[in-house]
């Protein structure tokens, strides 16, 4: 019989690790480079062969507050030493309260607010849809081309990209349709996104069979658009005047990450759903549901929840991070952030016109660059995407792709990121960009 060593494993190469992780976890839980991390700190990882690698990825958006922040390694290391789980549905615990009284006054608008907790995004985006249904006694539900909502059925189902998440795994949950996102730079204009929703309550859904109408307020895995104000406006008017439940999908936007708490704030809107994971509590799982406490309320006792909803660790490391954006005035450095890479973007698309097709870099430190060919939307660079990506490993630099064409290189550094790190990073990747584009 074979067993399982107690102590950590002997330091292997990353190859011999990915050779064990190919053998060992199924091929659809794949990974962007087979870069083994060891440890890390803020801004910086090293691998289990030494190397060294600045971050622009944070675990796609989670570590805001950088890797190992020491006020929330404290806050988690007490939480453990005192319990790790009771189940909040069983015996809860005060630092779950404490987060939803925070999470209640920080969300968009003045309409007196309720939360409820989950474990991921995914689960999130799920419960606010079953909250709406609850609450309107409708069964439709609207999502956008590009969107991404999650990996579980019905969040796929909302997600607007077949490849790779929708693929092979239909048939997809009824009464969902999708409607263009407004998007300038690929000719989708605000005005289109709306013609095609008026379209699609004349053949497909009724608006009094309308529960739900699900945005991004900047667009995640879909290639960091972000949307116009004036569409957001017109969204909630929209809802407003059907009985519709609005719901912001701020899982990859909120916490700071856009410049401000929630990008919804961009519009001046007031949301009735927020769903929010991801940076929530610097990398440990818990995710949330904040809305207008009406709406809320409306499932009954027991309709919402589940095992590790809630977790205490999740909730304790939740609040640190809030404590930590507070103190260390990390909404207001986000939009620092944004403006010093936005120049550098800047600077590298007048070197590469024909390749660099747009700079979005106006929401915080959620910033992208948009490869074409010869400047032109509809030729996107996909290989040289790929090419970048890898190349940008090689030098130690941590970078993501994104985009329903898979050619937007997305950047989100930590909120705590040094200066001196941020500019070097940056030059790394100006000259990965000069290498691919030759």
């Amino acid at each position: 019989m074979s067993t399982v060593p107690a102590s950590r494993p002997a330091a292997q190469s990353n190859a011999d690790w990915q050779a064990r992780k190919v053998a060992a976890i199924a091929r659809g839980q794949g990974n962007a480079a087979a870069v083994y991390v060891e440890r890390a700190l803020n801004a910086e990882m090293w691998d289990v062969e030494g190397r060294r690698y600045i971050d622009f990825g944070t675990g796609i958006a989670v570590c805001n507050t950088g890797h190992s922040h020491p006020k929330i390694v404290a806050a988690v290391k007490d939480q453990v030493e005192r319990f790790s789980h009771t189940c909040v549905m069983v015996t809860p615990y005060d630092s779950a309260v404490r987060l939803a009284e925070e999470l209640n006054a920080r969300a968009p608008g003045s309409t007196p607010k309720k939360s409820i907790f989950v474990t991921t995004g995914a689960e999130a985006v799920e419960n606010a849809i079953k909250i709406a249904r609850a609450h309107t006694g409708r069964r439709g539900v609207i999502a956008f081309n590009g969107g991404f909502h999650g990996r579980t059925l019905l969040a796929m189902g909302l997600t607007g990209k077949i490849t790779p998440y929708k693929n092979l795994f239909g048939p997809f949950p009824g009464e969902v349709y999708h409607a263009p996102f407004p998007i300038p730079y690929h000719g989708v204009s605000i005005e289109d996104s709306l013609h095609a929703l008026k379209m699609l309550f004349k053949v497909d859904l009724a608006p009094e069979d309308t529960a739900a109408i699900i945005v991004e307020p900047v667009q995640g895995e879909g290639g960091f658009y972000p949307a116009p104000d004036a569409f957001m406006q017109a969204l909630r008017r929209l809802c407003d005047e059907h009985g519709i439940v609005l719901i912001a999908d701020e899982i990859q936007s909120g916490f700071g990450r856009t410049g401000r708490f929630f990008a919804s704030e961009y519009a001046g809107i007031e949301p009735d759903l927020v769903t929010t994971a991801k940076g929530i509590a610097g990398g440990y799982p818990i995710a949330a549901v904040v809305g207008k406490a009406d709406i809320m309320d409306a499932p009954l006792p027991g309709g919402l929840g589940g095992t590790y909803a809630g977790s205490p660790v999740g909730c304790s490391a939740a609040l640190a991070v809030l404590d930590v954006m507070d103190q260390e005035g990390l909404v207001e450095r986000a939009a620092e952030i944004g403006k010093r890479v936005k120049a550098r973007l800047l600077e590298l698309q007048a070197q590469h016109p024909g390749v660099i097709g747009e700079v979005r870099a106006d929401r915080g430190a959620m910033i992208a660059i948009e490869l074409v060919q010869d400047g032109d939307a509809s030729k996107p660079l996909v290989d040289m995407t790929k090419a970048l990506v890898a190349k940008a490993y090689d030098k130690g630099l941590v970078l993501l792709s994104c985009g329903i064409n898979g050619n937007v290189i997305r950047l989100l550094p930590a909120l705590t990121i040094e200066d001196e790190i941020l500019d070097e990073g940056m030059t790394v990747l100006a000259g990965c960009i000069a290498e691919v584009a030759g």
